[in-house]
């Protein structure tokens, strides 16, 4: 009888039932602070309809050195879009819109590049990363300043930015799109997308101490500080703040209540009794609508890899796996859930090493999982510091051969670059010569402001005078009045799309 019993145990470690004990948890997390430099992250774990493990580890601030508990809040930055996208899951329910209405129909001067795809375009399409659309086209309205642009020019200015691909045949991330889906909430049930998603998803599930937005929240003395490594040192940063881009990215939440929104997932709608969303809109959500790249590798071998609503789907050791992750500078967080384990896990961190919050939900899963036991920490910094090192190499390069041409004095004559371009969504830009240094400066998104220097041929770069950005730029003039731009690091945010922009002269 007892070989019997010790086999059962030994079946019910190996088939997923095993938890992370919480000193395990609790040692996971302190090496993760340490190995990826991160001042500090709050972890939660939901088994079975109820929360297992909840706390914060490190601190809120270096400058305050306040800790973090699991009531700590958090900018969650994408995780916010499955929130538009339950969001839009009630009004269907509700018969107030549906999820293949064409956008125009609520939005009526919704306008695409193409006239068909603007036709066609459906609420679905909002959701689904399918628009034809590059990698995070359009962001820079939003990031890092996009101090002058609001919904409405989100909306008008779409139709400028080119398709990188046939609609609907592409998977790429972007956030802009969301930001409709969220004017499409406002204009369906006539109220704002934050007092909606506040009122009827937020608060019936006891989200108290969380707000759609940082300026939405009550109480701000258990907030987070965003912290940036620059030149190897952590520097505390400006909270990214911008009111447009929050049904893309806006939401503040503690890993207490986002546990919360896990359980009414994962229970299809339903909250302590009370259906918020029905189990077909549940089901819609978590249905494939968009394939993704997908290379199966260790250790999980998924078979596949898809975008539904508002959630990536995916396959680990044969099971589903819903989930998102989200950035903003200085701040990167994830949600994760295997319904067939009725398995949630929220990770959030106050920097932006995404690998950090990678190793401690991966370690968590694999225990559930029933898999051998991995140093997904070292793995993953190691890897981290490799990416790193070879982005270094370009930048380096870049700057390199930069610094050389002032030691010559390999300076060309400024005066034909000085004068205002235009791009058709971005707006204007300006360069001038002050003390016989060239500098950009965008005029609707001022943060973007910079000494321009020459590096080769008609290739210049630029240097923002904002360090934590990471971002700085290749200028590309064609000697027409006319020039394009592109990041010089492979490491820099999609979000910064320079690549997008298309500028011509306006005046001299």
């Amino acid at each position: 009888m007892r070989h019997y019993i010790m086999l059962l145990a030994a079946f019910a470690a190996f088939s997923g039932q095993a938890q992370l004990s919480e000193s395990k948890i609790d040692a996971l997390v302190e090496k993760t602070l340490t190995s990826f430099n991160v001042p500090g992250i709050a972890v939660a774990v939901v088994k079975d309809g109820k929360i297992v493990h909840s706390k914060g580890y490190g601190v809120r601030s270096i400058k305050t050195k306040q800790k973090v508990d699991a009531n700590t809040l958090f900018g969650i930055a994408s995780n916010s879009k499955a929130f538009t996208a339950t969001a839009l899951a009630i009004l269907v329910d509700e018969g107030k819109v549906s999820w293949d209405d064409k956008v125009v129909k609520h939005i009526p001067e919704f306008k695409m590049y193409d006239d068909y795809v603007t036709s066609e375009f459906t609420i679905r399409d909002l959701l689904t990363h399918r628009s034809g659309l590059g990698l995070g086209a359009g962001d820079l309205m939003v990031w890092p300043d996009g101090n002058d642009f609001g919904v409405q020019d989100v909306v008008n200015n779409l139709q400028y930015l080119k398709p990188t691909s046939a609609f609907r045949t592409k998977y790429d991330y972007d956030n802009l799109l969301y930001i409709v889906a969220g004017e499409v909430v406002h204009r369906a049930s006539g109220k704002t997308w934050n007092e909606f998603v506040e009122e009827r998803i937020m608060a019936p599930i006891g989200m108290k101490n969380s707000a759609s937005t940082f300026s939405r929240l009550k109480d701000t003395t258990n907030v987070i500080d965003p912290h940036v490594p620059i030149d190897g040192k952590l520097t505390i940063i400006s909270r990214y703040k911008l009111h447009t881009f929050d049904a893309a990215a806006g939401l503040y939440a503690s890993v207490n209540d986002l546990s919360n929104w896990l359980i009414l997932q994962m229970n299809k709608g339903k909250f302590e009794g009370k259906q918020l969303f029905s189990e077909k809109q549940a089901n819609e959500m978590w249905t494939p609508q968009t394939l993704m790249p997908n290379k199966p590798s260790a250790p999980y071998f998924s078979n596949f890899k898809t975008y539904g609503l508002g959630w990536q789907i995916t396959d680990v050791k044969g099971k589903l796996q819903v989930s998102h992750t989200g950035g903003l500078e200085g701040i990167v967080t994830q949600t994760l859930m295997i319904p067939e384990l009725k398995l949630g896990i929220v990770v959030l961190t106050n920097q932006q090493a995404g690998s950090a919050f990678t190793a401690i939900s991966n370690t968590i899963k694999d225990s559930y999982l029933g898999m051998p036991e991995f140093d997904h920490v070292s793995d993953l910094s190691g890897k981290m510091r490799q990416r790193e090192s070879d982005a270094d190499k370009v930048t380096d390069d870049v700057w390199k051969i930069v610094n050389q041409n002032i030691k010559d004095k390999k300076i060309p004559d400024w005066k034909p670059l000085v004068g205002t371009f235009k791009d058709n969504w971005f707006g204007e830009v300006v360069f001038s010569v002050k003390k016989g240094k060239l500098f950009m400066a965008s005029k609707r998104s001022p943060q973007l402001t910079g000494e321009v220097f020459y590096y080769k041929d008609n290739n210049y770069v630029v240097k923002w005078n904002n360090r934590y950005f990471h971002a700085d730029a290749h200028i590309f003039w064609d000697g027409n009045d006319h020039f394009t731009m592109k990041p010089i690091s492979p490491l820099t945010d999609f979000s910064y799309d320079f690549q997008d922009l298309d500028f011509h002269r306006v005046k001299p």
